[in-house]
This record gives structure tokens, sequence and C-alpha cells, in this order.
């Protein structure tokens, strides 16, 4: 079959049978329904042969294993999705869950092809159930390789990984024309959906590519940590751990004083398999970190607060962020390891009325409705609600770890003593009272100790210790099951 790939070459991008062989491993991709034709006759449609509508389907393997693949052709009536077009992603998705594998979708359209009408809509709408039928069961990865607007958007919107490349990926429900001509308002295809719009201020996109090779490459490492299918156990792959070096070094990366901020991916490397951690969604809500990495060769997911990041604190975006990931590894049987430095959810205003409550509650949904092997450490604050929404026992965690310098508390001391002692602060002569008070508070109240004695962490270790307690942990749960359900249809999660 012939393409036009000068065509596509013309505008910076691969044409949809080169990114598709760039992704799959060689001669493995076996494509299916290209004979397949729309059967418009509206607005001189009857006199056109579109090939393929416009999207080549089919499997191949990447890394040896199966997958699903479409890639839409901008070449071909600008990749535009009509009945069929749409007909034929719903059925290698179908097919897809049939066959028990991953489905990856490149997607590169103009949107709704306008002489269809309602058949188009029709074309949206059966992918869209399909995406959802296959939520939870297969994994859905997403490729923004040219512009997706308008309906088209839910399709990538719904699956579980979306990736975008530099310069040429553009997601808006409307673009910049309707934009001015209902707003009066002069903005390009990049700054309305570009990139980087997505992957640091929205969120709708968890990893953003320099360019279409780095981004198949990123694809095929994603596909290397999860499951391919619900129930899928990958074996554990080899791994190495520098242990001596690691254990001395996470003690150095922590600061004196417990004001002061750390990259918290440090202490994540230290604990973590040599090189193996992957973050999801870098650039957006910094203050909490999300991504796969691999203890003893198995894959586990990763949520930790940030203190490098608005000192760590949780709001809107970093709740969406981090209950989002926790509903997917749940889904997939994914362990859980947590690493809890937060100071509280972030107070003000702006985060009320966007509503910091309602998704603060995702997040407590999340990690209780999750029955995965849940393993949390704390490294230093854990105050309020924040405490028990960081998958503490309270909400399901099978083993709480804490550092000895931790603070488990309702609040800071320094806070707790202004509350407790308003009146006193108001005398400078109870100045030394006050800084015996606060020193108590910290020393009975937030001490790990306290915690410990009443059930509520499994042991209080050093953290030269952490790696070598959370393997074995891991391994204890490795059979876990969830025994205790109440019977019902689902719950309903504060979205």
């Amino acid at each position: 079959m012939e393409y036009n790939v000068e065509k596509q070459h013309a505008k910076g991008k691969l044409h949809a049978i080169e990114r598709i062989h760039a992704l799959v491993d060689k001669d493995s991709f076996m494509e299916i329904y290209s004979g397949v034709r729309h059967n418009c006759t509206s607005f001189g449609m009857d006199k056109k042969d579109i090939p393929y509508d416009g999207v080549i389907t089919g499997f191949g393997t990447i890394n040896g294993r199966k997958v699903a693949v479409y890639a839409q052709d901008f070449t071909v009536q600008g990749g535009s999705l009509g009945k069929m077009h749409g007909d034929k992603i719903a059925e290698i998705i179908d097919m897809a869950i049939e066959a028990r594998c991953p489905v990856i979708g490149i997607n590169d359209s103009g949107g709704a092809r306008i002489q269809e009408g309602v058949n188009s809509l029709a074309g949206y709408g059966n992918l869209f159930y399909q995406n959802v039928r296959a939520s939870g069961y297969i994994p859905q990865i997403s490729i923004i390789a040219g512009p997706c607007a308008g309906g088209a958007v839910y399709s990538p919107g719904i699956t579980d990984f979306i990736f975008t490349v530099d310069k040429i990926s553009y997601m808006f429900i409307t673009g910049p024309k309707v934009v001015k001509s209902v707003m009066f308002m002069d903005i390009t295809e990049e700054e309305l959906g570009g990139g980087v719009i997505h992957s640091q201020k929205s969120g709708v996109t968890h990893f953003r590519c320099p360019d279409e090779n780095d981004c198949y490459n990123r694809v095929k490492k994603l596909l290397d940590y999860i499951p391919h299918y619900y129930g899928d156990r990958p074996a554990p792959v080899h791994f190495s751990y520098e242990a001596e070096g690691k254990a001395n070094a996470i003690a150095r990366l922590m600061p004196e004083r417990s004001t002061q901020g750390y990259d918290i991916r440090d202490i994540i490397n230290c604990v973590v398999d040599d090189d193996s951690f992957f973050e999801v969604a870098p650039e957006f809500a910094v203050c909490v970190v999300t991504g796969f990495a691999r203890i003893e060769g198995r894959t586990v997911g990763i949520i930790a607060n940030n203190p490098a990041g608005l000192g760590g604190i949780m709001n809107c975006d970093a709740s969406d962020k981090a209950a989002r990931f926790v509903r997917y590894c749940d889904a997939f049987n994914i362990p859980l390891l947590n690493f809890v430095d937060i100071p509280g959810f972030i107070p003000g205003p702006q985060e009320e009325q966007k509503g910091i409550i309602r998704h603060g509650a995702k997040l407590i949904y999340a990690y209780s409705e999750a029955t995965v092997p849940k393993v949390t450490v704390i490294t230093r604050k854990a105050y309020g609600g924040a405490y028990i929404a960081m998958c503490s026992k309270h909400l399901g965690a099978d083993f709480v770890f804490a550092w000895p310098k931790a603070e488990i508390a309702v609040m800071g001391a320094e806070g707790a003593i202004q509350i407790l002692y308003a009146k006193e602060l108001k005398d400078p002569a109870q100045a030394p009272l006050v800084a015996e008070k606060t020193q108590e508070y910290k020393d009975t109240v937030m001490t790990p100790v306290t915690a410990a004695e009443r059930g509520y962490i499994s042991e209080v270790i050093d953290p030269a210790q952490t790696r070598e307690k959370v393997a074995q942990c891991f391994r204890i749960l490795e059979n876990k099951r969830a025994t205790e359900r109440v019977e019902k249809k689902h719950g309903n999660i504060p979205l």
C-alpha cells in the first residue's frame, strides 16, 4: 500500500505507518481491516476514496509481548473520524480486550468528519464506550502526535497514560478560531493546548517528549513496568541494588532542620532497585511524586510527598494526581509504596474555592478502596488530615514505618502551642513557659514512639533499614487477598 509519507515529513512528523513500525518490534505488525471504506454520499463524499478510512489498525509485539495499535493518518482526509473510522478503532479495542493485551492509540486527526454528521458522532460514541469497557482490564495508552480537538479528546482522556510530543501535539475542546470568535481572544494552538500546557498546568498528559522517537521509546519502557492485562503477574526481572552505599546515603540526604526542603526522589532512589524509578507526570503538581519502580525486580507504584515542591503540601491538583495513580495501581494489582512528609492540605480561599475538600476526599477514597499491598514510610512530617490521607494504617496500610525524627500530630508544635497557650503568648514574661511547652509537645505528642504505642505504626526504624524492611514487607504481602468487602454495586467516589 502506498502512503503519503513526504506530506507528513514536511510537517516534521512521521507517517502513521512509520509511527507503528517505530513502536512495535521489527516485522511484527499485522494490519487488519485495511479494506474498510466509508459509506457517506453527502457533499461529494461518494466521489472520494479514503484508504482504510484514515486509520491503520492491527496487532504487533513490543519487547516480544503482543499489543494492539491504531494510528490515525493525517494525510488521508486530515485523519478525520467518520463512522467506519471510529468503528475500526472501537473494534481493535474490543479485540484487545478479548486478546488481553494493551492498546496503544496514535492520535493525529482534524476531528469529526463534518460531512458525515451524526454518523461521525456515533463513531466517537462507540469508541468511548470501548475505552470504558477496557478501563481497568487492559492498559490503554494514548500518543498525541498531532491535533486532537473537540470530542476526540475524550478518548485519550479516558485512557490510562497520555504522551505528547513537543511542537506537534495539541489537545483542546475548541480551537483558537472558536476561542477568538466567542471570547475575542487571540491565542495560538501551543498556548491553548500544547504539550507544556497539559503536562504542567492541566495535568491531562503524563509524559512530554522532545521528539517522536523519544516518545515511542518511553512507551516501550512503560510497558516493561506494568501488567499487560488484569490478572497478569509478570515474573521479577534481574535487578541490582547497591545496598551499603544507598543505605548510608539516606541519612545524609535528610536536612537537619525540619523546615528545610529536599527532593524526595533522592530518597526513593536509595530504596528502590538501581536505576529503576520511572516517574509519571513529573511536571504536574510537583508537591507529590508518582511513578513506577522495582523492589527486588518486581514493579511497585510510588506515591511520595516532595518537600522540594511547595514544601510537600497537598493541593487540589496533587490530590487528583495521586488518587488516580493509586486507582490505576490497584486496578492492575501493583503494590503501593508511599513516602510521607506532609505538613497538611494547603490553606486559603483559592484552594477552598477550587474544592480542596472534594479533591482531598478522592485521595482518601482511593487509598481506602485499594486492596493491593500498601507499605508506608513516614520520613518526617505527617500532620492532621493529610497524615490520614497519605495511606495511614487507618486507611488500610499493611505496614507503616516511621523514621526516628518523624513528627506525627494534628499540627506542628508551634501552631499547637499558639492555640493551647494563646493567653500566655500575650505576656512576654511567659516566653520560657511557652518554649518549655513547645518542646514538651514535640517530646510527648509528636514523637513516633507515641504512635507506635497506640499501634498506628508498625515500627520506628533507622532510615538505613528502609530498603530491607520495605522489601521484606512486599515479600510477606506477595499473595495478599482482600477478605472483607461490603456487598454493593460500587461506591460513589467524590469526583
